[in-house]
């Protein structure tokens, strides 16, 4: 199995294999393990339902995730749906769910509450795609400008990290902008009737906004040096008794993501072309010039951890957590998982 990562090492000493993460934590049962004494039961894998959009959403609509995973025995059952990182961290603590998706910034104040995952996948930080978004016509026409405003932030998690990290560059002190706290699938209406100056926020909610010709980054990913990485996740338990199978998905994932950068506009509206999980007209265009532009799953490397370490430290710098937390400790090396 080729698990090469271009332009990157791979050898990741600092990683935890999965012998090292069974001699760390005792092996238990949940309903996603196959059955005890090791019988050949198919293992089922709990994910989030991916909706309308991406390479989990394709894989689940022909089939071809499970194909893959059942070279592993296993197969996908879909359990709620993808959203934000920190309720889905709580459900692998709480053995609900065995896979998450994340950003850095998202992880990190996940970490620091005693997780039961580890992060296995990672790609690289989305320069076009996350920012700081502006209603077109806005007095607001650089980061500075920003001072004495009011902007929208998920708390602790991407929103919060790129305004911080923006005024950080522009040498702002962090209380000299208001950050409000809300949560980004219930900040669009708020943004949209300028009850806050600006959002500080990622593709996922940034498509529709830019592609309605009603606003537009101040500071793009680039611009503001962002460093946050999206990270797939997996529940510690599974990882060790399962780690094949884990190895499989990102074969996968790494696989489906190279194929989404080469032809983006095949991985939108999976199901439905219309309805609210519709990506339609402008935004059509940003999504899958953003995709395009952006990266492929691949394994953790030796430079996705220092800069993992770099945005810890940011955290505990500003406030954010308490304390640095300790990423290097819940990674997994996948090209190790055997």
């Amino acid at each position: 199995m080729n698990l090469a990562r271009p332009l990157r090492t791979t050898a990741v000493p600092a990683l935890l294999t999965v012998s090292a993460l069974v001699a760390l934590t005792a092996c238990g049962t949940s309903e996603a393990d196959s059955a005890a004494g090791g019988s050949e039961a198919t293992v089922t894998v709990r994910i989030p339902d991916p909706g309308n959009s991406g390479a989990l959403a394709l894989g689940k609509k022909d089939g071809s995730l499970d194909k893959a995973l059942s070279k592993a025995g296993a197969k996908v059952r879909w359990t709620g749906s993808a959203g934000p990182f920190a309720p889905a961290a709580q459900a692998m603590n709480a053995d609900q769910l065995d896979i998450a998706t994340g950003s850095i910034t998202s992880g990190i104040t996940s970490l620091a509450q005693r997780p039961g995952f580890k992060f296995f996948t990672a790609v690289d930080p989305d320069a076009a795609g996350e920012g700081i978004l502006v209603r077109n016509g806005s007095d607001i026409g650089s980061v500075a400008d920003l001072v004495g405003k009011k902007v929208a932030v998920n708390q602790g998690g991407t929103g919060e990290y790129l305004l911080l990290k923006a005024l950080a560059k522009a040498g702002i002190p962090a209380d000299k902008v208001t950050r409000v706290y809300l949560r980004p699938d219930q900040t669009a209406a708020v943004f949209n009737a300028g009850k806050v100056d600006a959002w500080a926020v990622w593709a996922t909610y940034a498509v529709a906004e830019i592609g309605s010709g009603k606003a537009h980054f101040v500071a793009d990913g680039a611009a503001i040096g962002s460093d946050n990485y999206s990270l797939n996740a997996v529940r510690t338990e599974f990882a060790e008794q399962h780690p094949k199978v884990v190895q499989a998905l990102y074969q996968y994932l790494h696989e489906a993501s190279a194929k989404e950068k080469r032809n983006p506009a095949a991985y939108l509206n999976v199901f439905t072309d219309v309805g609210p999980t519709a990506v339609t007209g402008k935004a059509k265009e940003v999504q899958t010039g953003f995709t395009a532009q952006g990266g492929t799953v691949d394994p953790i490397g030796p430079e996705d951890i220092a800069r993992f370490e770099d945005v810890a430290a940011f955290y505990a710098d500003q406030n954010v957590t308490e304390d640095r937390v300790d990423v290097a400790a819940h990674l997994l090396d996948v090209g190790k998982l055997t």
